[in-house]
């Protein structure tokens, strides 16, 4: 089982997150990357995408910078 955690960080600082799982890898490799695929034109601050496994462990992770924030 894969974790995929999407973070959104607004101009003001608050966070919004989305929660998703796959049951393999190459599936959780798809939603990640199709998060990462919209969050690169996004129009959010900061947003990023973090892929773990079933131990919480880290596989990928990416961040898009669009725009500063002010917390």
């Amino acid at each position: 089982m894969y974790i995929i955690i999407e973070l959104q960080t607004n101009s003001d600082g608050t966070l919004g997150s989305l929660v998703q799982t796959a049951p393999t890898i190459n599936q959780a490799q798809s939603i990640y990357h199709s998060v990462l695929a919209s969050a690169a034109i996004s129009s959010v601050p900061i947003h990023a995408c973090t892929l773990l496994d079933e131990n919480g462990l880290q596989v990928a992770c990416e961040t898009y910078h669009h725009g500063e924030v002010n917390a």
